[in-house]
């Protein structure tokens, strides 16, 4: 019988207790905006829900096809990340616009939109050398 009342006075304390999601406050730091955890209140937007759910857009779909492009071509399994931005700039990506994102020591630039990629391929600097 003593067994039955402990269990009833844990039921009833849990049942009456105080709603702890009520008293979540998020403590992180703002942050960059990079962050993938979203915290109390925050939602994913429906263009990470898609795409973590396998929905790829038109542009992730060209990023993805185009680094696998460049692994099978340079038999490269794991690009470096300057090997990333490349193809990102072949793609025709530009930074024309500022930045949405707080990076402390990181200085903010633009470029014209039809500004060169600036790589140069191994056919172009031996031509050059010639």
């Amino acid at each position: 019988m003593h067994d039955s009342d402990s269990k009833q006075e844990k039921s009833d304390y849990l049942r009456d207790g105080v709603d702890r999601r009520k008293n979540v406050v998020d403590t992180r730091d703002p942050g960059t905006g990079l962050e993938r955890r979203r915290g109390p209140g925050r939602r994913r937007s429906d263009f990470m829900k898609s795409a973590e759910e396998g929905e790829m857009s038109g542009e992730q779909f060209l990023f993805i096809k185009a680094i696998d492009a460049y692994k099978r071509v340079n038999n490269r399994p794991y690009p470096t990340w300057t090997e990333v931005l490349e193809v990102i700039r072949k793609l025709g990506y530009r930074k024309t616009a500022g930045m949405e994102l707080d990076i402390a020591g990181a200085e903010d630039w633009t470029e014209a939109a039809d500004a060169p990629s600036f790589i140069k391929s191994e056919d172009t600097l031996d031509s050059e050398a010639a």
